[in-house]
């Protein structure tokens, strides 16, 4: 029949792939039906700190692909099988019932080992992505790690700090500055008072002694030089 025809080839053209002499490989995931497609290479929530970020980097991608390449005789060798007999036409119970009797044929995989080979690369998910956050926190200067020197965004944060340090330093010294600077234009308004206050004295003693002393004069010669 037709069908088998197709899910032969699907399954012959998966096994011959996985035992290529370029090794395993394992394809990217489609959509089942019904799903929507996620984001390749990710099985975890990606935190939502960039919301412009729609596609991963390609060395996340390469990443996740090489933390999930097998040996071609575990869940994710089955799933790539799945995947393959998905474009024959099959789905559901069927699809998955139809690809784990050719797999077990081949690997002489039971389903409880095929499960346990699951649990395991959801184990190795969750312990890299554990891996990654702990470095991110460190990265960023959440953590530190013994005999870890600072990362460059750490370096940059103490630069930052000790500027600010800095400029508070100098703000604070300016402000005393200013305040040292208002207090002698102060006493030098009041010096400026007194010396123009002084000089006016002067000024008008001087001009009594000198109306005084013309006076005297101007009698002398009025009144003895007669």
């Amino acid at each position: 029949m037709p069908l088998f025809d197709h899910i032969a080839k699907a399954a012959k053209d998966f096994f011959i792939e996985e035992t290529s002499p370029e090794g395993p490989s394992v394809a990217a995931p489609r959509p089942l039906p019904g799903q929507v497609a996620p984001v390749a290479g990710s099985s975890f929530s990606a935190p939502a700190a960039a919301p412009l970020l729609t596609q991963p980097e390609q060395r996340h991608l390469d990443h996740i692909r090489q933390l999930l390449a097998g040996d071609g005789k575990d869940f994710m060798a089955f799933t790539k099988l799945v995947t393959s007999l998905q474009a024959s036409g099959l789905s559901g119970p069927i699809l998955y019932q139809t690809a784990f009797n050719a797999f077990a044929a081949v690997t002489s995989l039971d389903l409880p080992a095929l499960l346990k080979s699951a649990e395991q690369f959801e184990l190795k998910l969750t312990a890299d992505r554990n891996s990654i956050l702990e470095r991110h926190r460190e990265k960023v200067g959440e953590i530190r790690i013994p005999n870890v020197p600072p990362s460059p965004l750490v370096q940059l944060q103490q630069q930052e700090q000790q500027l600010q340090t800095g400029l508070a330093d100098l703000a604070r010294q300016l402000e005393e500055a200013q305040q040292r600077l208002l207090a002698v234009r102060q006493q030098l308004q009041e010096q400026q008072q007194k010396a123009t206050a002084a000089l006016a004295s002067y000024e008008l003693a001087h001009a009594s002694a000198a109306a005084e002393l013309k006076a005297h004069q101007q009698a002398v010669q009025a009144f003895l030089l007669k």
